[in-house]
């Protein structure tokens, strides 16, 4: 029996540098990043002048979580309680938590095979729903066909916030995840692109929309303490009107983001080879169903999803059990128990009673998915291949290895 030893949540290292600067941070005890001296830019401040400038976005705000920069960016895209939100019903718990947290009301749409939202029932969604919102989430690194999201966007008015949380670095068509709708939401949650533990990225063009946000996240009247932030004019006009939820990023975790942020094209690229290698193992394996890519959409595999076809939904746990037995740790959107960070719409039971969304469901039914780590080597993904191989063979699955 074939074994894999490594652990599929172990990131690399922090690098030296934000090690050595988060020591100095620590030492001066200024962790808040307002508390800086005369003249001096607080570490949170250039982390947001040197991710704008990445994202090529005229204004950035770091704060405390991707879930809650997904919450004030409906609030400062001007969402009201009760409004309807649009949003592809396959992501994670925070997306539907940060829309029920600004007071909107999902409005789930279906998803493809390949698990990009279904663009004929986001048209149909639009018209009778009337929202004004379409908080559009790249799960797990697949972007959608953004020519023609954009365009429906356009033609029903809509304000479209991306959630870019797995699609850092990403580009459709050469331009850069995040770079399409009004608002972009971004994670450095430990097991993202950028790892500070927690925390969160918010861009924007609008002047309007990042002062709001920026007043949002706590500002009190310091907005000017910001490395990408709109003139103080803007903010006179909204200062008053816009709630403080105090969720601001600390100068610690930005000192960690900073070189990773400057690393982020090159960690991409090796994502994506891991991936390559896994897909081209994967795709040998009968029985198995990889998601198409087309060639203008530049991903991130930082995770690797395929659908088990050829086995009965009631074995696909004895699939899961036999490869965890080896050492290899896949999860199952199918399974009617949310476990760890894997849920199912029909999970997010306060949202009260959803319609029953057939395709989405028989999709994530037969969904395994699996993280990709930066620790992982070449060898480490062929490995897993014959794992997997191995624990279809153990269940009575014919495959086939090259």
């Amino acid at each position: 029996m074939k074994r894999f030893a490594k652990y599929f949540t172990q990131q690399e290292p922090i690098p030296e540098p934000a090690i050595a600067r988060a020591v100095e941070i620590m030492r001066t005890g200024r962790l808040h990043r307002y508390n800086i001296a005369p003249g001096e830019e607080s570490e949170v401040s250039a982390l947001e002048r040197e991710f704008a400038d990445y994202q090529g976005a005229r204004y950035c705000l770091a704060c405390a979580s991707g879930g809650y920069a997904l919450h004030i960016a409906l609030r400062a895209a001007g969402l009201e309680p009760g409004e309807p939100v649009l949003a592809n019903a396959y992501t994670l718990a925070p997306v539907p938590g940060a829309i029920h947290n600004a007071g909107g009301v999902p409005v789930l749409v279906e998803v493809d095979a390949d698990y990009h939202v279904d663009l004929d029932d986001l048209a149909a969604k639009a018209v009778r729903s009337r929202s004004r919102f379409l908080l559009l989430s790249h799960m797990r690194g697949h972007v959608a066909d953004m020519d023609a999201v954009t365009a429906l966007c356009r033609d029903h008015g809509i304000t479209l916030i991306e959630d870019c949380a797995h699609t850092m670095g990403a580009r459709w068509r050469g331009r850069l995840s995040g770079s399409f709708g009004v608002i972009a939401c971004f994670s450095a949650q430990t097991y993202k692109h950028v790892n500070a533990g927690e925390g969160g990225l918010l861009t924007t063009d609008n002047a309007i929309v990042a002062a709001r946000a920026i007043v949002h996240s706590g500002s009190y009247m310091l907005y000017d303490r910001h490395g990408a932030a709109p003139d103080e004019s803007v903010f006179r006009r909204i200062r008053l009107e816009t709630p403080n939820y105090s969720g601001r990023m600390d100068n610690l975790r930005a000192a960690l983001l900073r070189p990773q942020i400057a690393a982020l094209s090159t960690n991409c690229a090796r994502w994506t080879h891991l991936y390559e290698v896994l897909e081209a193992g994967l795709a040998r394996l009968p029985g198995l169903r990889l998601p198409k890519r087309v060639a203008h959409e530049a991903f991130v595999g930082s995770s690797i999803q395929f659908q088990v076809t050829d086995l009965e939904l009631s074995r696909i746990p004895t699939l899961l059990a036999a490869a965890a037995e080896r050492g290899v740790e896949l999860k199952w959107f199918g399974d009617d128990e949310p476990k760890g960070f894997t849920s199912r719409f029909d999970s997010w039971r306060y949202l009260g009673d959803l319609p029953d969304l057939p395709q989405t469901r028989a999709v994530l039914s037969r969904t395994c998915d699996m993280r990709i780590p930066l620790t992982f080597t070449e060898a480490d993904c062929r490995l897993i291949v014959d794992v997997i191989a191995e624990a279809l063979a153990e269940i009575g699955a014919t495959t086939t290895t090259a």
